[in-house]
Formats: structure tokens, sequence, C-alpha cells
């Protein structure tokens, strides 16, 4: 085998997997992993780590691989990851840990979330789950919200001791990983559930259908429950719209919602009845990964797609792959365009996008080109069907209803980077209900510096 080249992963064919909401990339089997983690250079100072947001030991995993210790590669990354079969899959490796691999700098990177993919696979196979603690030290903790923030922050307070009870406002848990990314690239009942159930046997509560600031407060979690920390991982679910003409239109969606229906009611199943408005030619407006689930499940759903962003292809902020895959299964991209008005018919239905041709300008404050429309550019794309993926905000519900919880001109909640500390006391937070919509690992991330900001805080009473 070429050592410069990665090991391909084989992946459904385009024209097939357009039709079904099966997983598109197939994964590697023993033979293929084995190969590829033999590329591993074992850095005597691995930059993949750094790289990591979670810190996983890369080399020492991807070592067992190479030498068919599987269970032993699980237990490595089981220190340091609760997910790591969602983030074999969703990671954008590219930018972290395969993006600082010295293999690499000559060659193609070691495909890092393809082999953390493999190991966490083998795992739900061969029935392999981490170890639980043997006894728990008695004191409670609640966890708002059971997505990669959560889940991440109660698995590492339940391997502390603690007694953790998540709350989440949904009738499943997962967050985003559930309702947000489509079946096609995250299976749920095959990856995100046996992940979530590996953090119950740790002794994790899972509590759904609260809905913490009306169903209890944080207040009431802490005065009258007997709860002594809580950590918010509530995420960002609140969607953003352009706010043009047209646009409370029936046929016109935001993403989350079109996705969440998806999921949820399990339109990508024949045998569901799922009122979802599927549409025959629909417009996804916005780059992102978001834009590109969205687009990908419509198309799955019987619709022509185009995809309409308002700067080039360079600029497009989703990850290339998944750029890559929604080119492969027929979707259109409409760069350079911006929509001005959504056209209706006489009954309130979308009926078409008026969008208006742009060419890029000096950089804004993102870096990026500004998008300066074209006067008298003017023209009409064909849509029955409009979803908006603009990026999403923290529901302000949470922050509304908490006294002494602080939160900043994004309605995101302030809280330290290092430990999740917010301006309330015994109350910690991290992931997009802090930063805004980001990645799964960043989540992950903020849940692992709130479990250790929780522990500091409830230690450092002991010691009082």
């Amino acid at each position: 085998m070429d050592m410069m080249k990665k090991v391909p992963v084989r992946e459904q064919d385009p024209k097939v997997r357009a039709t079904n909401f099966e997983e598109v990339c197939l994964g590697y089997n023993e033979e293929e992993a084995r190969a590829e983690a033999s590329r591993c250079l074992k850095c005597k100072n691995p930059k993949c780590v750094g790289g990591c947001p979670v810190s996983i030991d890369i080399p020492g995993f991807i070592k067992e691989v190479q030498e068919g210790n599987y269970e032993e590669a699980a237990k490595v990354i089981a220190k340091s990851s609760a997910l790591p079969a969602v983030c074999g899959r969703v990671c954008p490796q590219e930018s972290q840990c395969e993006g600082q691999c010295i293999r690499g700098i000559k060659g193609e990177p070691i495909s890092i979330g393809k082999l953390e993919r493999f190991v966490a696979d083998w795992s739900r196979e061969n029935g392999f789950v981490p170890a639980a603690p043997e006894k728990t030290n008695g004191r409670k903790v609640a966890v708002i919200g059971s997505g990669p923030s959560g889940v991440t922050c109660a698995g590492d307070l339940a391997k502390m001791g603690y007694e953790v009870t998540i709350f989440e406002a949904l009738h499943e848990p997962g967050g985003v990983l559930t309702y947000g990314i489509p079946e096609f690239r995250l299976p749920k009942e095959g990856v995100v559930q046996p992940e979530i159930d590996n953090v119950r046997k740790l002794g994790v509560k899972i509590e759904t259908d609260v809905i913490i600031g009306k169903s209890v407060t944080i207040d009431e979690l802490l005065d009258e429950e007997g709860f002594e920390a809580v950590f918010i991982g509530s995420g960002a679910g609140l969607p953003m719209f352009m706010g043009i003409p047209g646009e409370n239109a029936n046929g016109v969606f935001s993403a989350n919602e079109y996705l969440t229906r998806s999921n949820l009611m399990k339109a990508f199943r024949d045998d569901y009845d799922t009122p979802i408005v599927a549409g025959k030619k629909v417009a996804v407006v916005g780059g992102g990964n978001v834009a590109m689930d969205a687009a990908r499940t419509a198309l799955r759903l019987g619709a022509d797609v185009h995809i309409v962003y308002r700067r080039s292809e360079a600029e497009l902020p989703a990850r290339a792959e998944e750029v890559h895959h929604a080119k492969e299964e027929g979707i259109i991209f409409n760069l350079l365009t911006n929509p001005i008005e959504i056209l209706t018919d006489d009954n309130g239905w979308v009926n078409g996008m008026k969008c208006i041709k742009m060419e890029l300008g000096e950089p804004d404050a993102s870096g990026r080109r500004r998008p300066v429309a074209i006067e008298g550019s003017e023209f009409v794309i064909e849509v029955d069907t409009v979803i908006m993926s603009l990026g999403t905000s923290p529901n302000p519900l949470i922050s509304a209803t908490t006294k002494g919880l602080e939160t900043n001109r994004r309605k995101c909640i302030v809280a330290e980077e290092s430990n999740g500390k917010t301006t309330k006391e015994g109350v910690y937070a991290g992931g997009d209900a802090v930063t805004g919509a980001a990645t799964v690992i960043l989540a992950m991330e903020a849940g692992r510096a709130g479990a250790r900001g929780i522990h500091e805080y409830l230690s450092g009473q002991e010691e009082a």
C-alpha cells in the first residue's frame, strides 16, 4: 500500500443513496482499519492530540487498533470521550486532529475520525461498556439538556461518583444528535441511542419532557429538589430569519423545524406518516452544515433542491465532505445569490423566491469578503418550499426564569471557558447555550470543563 495515501473509505453510490436514508459512509472493516492505523508515525510529540478539543490519546488508541487490540483502543478513547461513534462521524477532523497530523505534511493525514468510528462500532457490536464507578458519593447534580455537552458533563460527573439527573425538554434524549443531524449521517437507533445508553449505564438518570423554566426552574432544583449544582447544556435551538417579505408564508420552515420533524417523527421511515411538507422544489437558504443536512433530507423526501448562498464556494462554512456529498447527489448550488422576497399564491403558499445576484467586496469582521448586491440582477427561482438555515441562538426561557444568571447581547449565558462557571453560584454552563451554534466536539469540550468546574466547586465546599 502507498503509505502517503489514506485507505479509502467505502460509501453508498450517490444515485442509490439519494433515494434512501441509510448511512452514506460505510466505514472501515478490520483489515482496512489496521492498514490505516499502520500509517501512523507514533509521534513523540503528537500534534493531533493538541488538535482534539477533548484531548483523546490518538496515537495510543491507533497503536492498539494496529495490533488488533480493539477493546484496549476503546478504553483509551473512553477516558476522554463519551460519544466516540458520534464524533467519528460528525467531527470536523480536517480542521482539528487530522489538520495537525504530521503525516499530512507530505502526504494525506491519518483518517483519525474513521478509526475512532471503527473502534466505537466494534465496541457496540461486541458489547464493550466503559466501567461505572463502584459507589456514588451521594451528592446530586442536575444537567439541563441531553445533547453532546450535557451528556459529556453527566458522564464525567458520574465517573467521579456524583448522582446525576439529566432533564431533557423533548421526548427522546440526545439533543441535536437525535433531532438535528439526519439519519444518513448519524443513525439514531444504531449509533446515538447506544451511546446515550452507555451514559445511563454509568448511573446517570434521564428525565424527558421536562422544560426547565416551565416544568421546573433552576432555582427550584437548587432550593427544593436537593441538587447541589446545575450544568446548563441546553444548546441553541432558536432559529434566525432574514426578515424579508413573505417569510411567514405556508411552506417556509426553519432548518431546525424541518430536521426535527424529519428525525423525531421519523419521516425517513416508509411505515410512518409524518406531517411534513416535503415539497417538490425546495430552496435551502444558507451554506453551513445544517443547510447541507436540510437540503440532503429534502432530496431524499423526493424534492429537486437548490442551495442558495450569498457568498462563493470558497466561503461555504460547511465541511468540504458535506458539500462534496451534496453535489454528488444532485443538489444545485446557487452561489453569490441572496433572497429578497418569498412569493406566494392567493392561498398564502410559497410559489417562488425572488433573488438578487451578489459580488464579493472587501472583507468584513468575520474575515470573509462582504457580499454586495448587483443592481438590476433580480431573478426568480421556482420553488414551493423554502428552508431557512441562517443559524440559531439560545432560547431565552432558562435565563429569563433564573435569578442572577447573566447573558450577553446575543442571549448567550455568560460562563468562564476554563470551568463553565456562571454568574450564579452553583450553576455552570457550556456548549451552544454559551457560545451560540458551534460543533458537537466543542460542546463536548465545554461539558468536560463544566464537570471539572462542578467537581472543584463541590469538593471546595467539603473542604470548607
